[in-house]
Order: structure tokens, then C-alpha cells, then sequence
């Protein structure tokens, strides 16, 4: 018996629309669910709270930040919005990334 077979119970692999009866049962369950509207336990003291503590998160990161002007090809800088739009970020966060990782290693 080979190291998958016994990772599967011995069970020969079948294609089919769910793994077991488990997965079956769960998938129909979200499924069939209904979709509620589910009840906020934060008051609105509570959601100023975080939103302040957020704003002073980013307000700390942007004062650690220093400004600078820099000229790099227009051909590399498309491809850098291009990677960071297929990336879902703005195209200066990903050029700060890749400066950091680069004068981390």
C-alpha cells in the first residue's frame, strides 16, 4: 500500500462533487443557510474608540516617514503599477516593500 493510500484509509481516490459525506453536509448547510443580518455588539462609543486608535496608527506610521523625489525609468515605473494593481495595493506601497525587503536581507 502506498504512502497516499494510507493518507486516504486505503480508500480509492473517486472524483465526485465532494470529498465525503462530511464535506457534503457542510457545503449544503452554508448553502441552505439564510442569510441574516447578524446583530453588532459595538456601540457607537466602541467604534470611536477603534476608529481614534486607527487614526493615531496611521497618523505614528506617516510621521516615521520621510518624504523624498526619485527618478526611475517610465518603463519600470508601469510595471510596478501594473504588479501593484494586480496586487490590490497602491503602486508607492509596493515600491516601499520592495525597498524594505531589499535593505533588510
Amino acid at each position: 500500500m502506498s504512502q497516499v493510500d494510507k493518507m486516504i484509509g486505503g480508500k480509492e481516490p473517486s472524483v465526485g462533487k465532494y470529498i465525503d459525506d462530511e464535506e457534503q453536509e457542510l457545503i449544503e448547510a452554508i448553502e441552505n443557510s439564510v442569510d441574516e443580518p447578524t446583530k453588532s455588539y459595538l456601540t457607537p462609543e466602541r467604534v470611536d474608540e477603534l476608529q481614534a486608535m486607527a487614526s493615531n496608527t496611521i497618523n505614528e506610521v506617516r510621521r516615521r516617514k520621510k518624504q523624498i523625489s526619485i527618478r526611475i525609468p517610465h518603463e519600470d515605473l508601469e510595471l510596478l503599477k501594473l504588479r501593484a494593481k494586480r496586487e490590490g495595493m497602491p503602486y508607492q506601497t509596493l515600491i516601499n516593500s520592495i525597498l524594505h525587503k531589499a535593505v533588510s536581507k
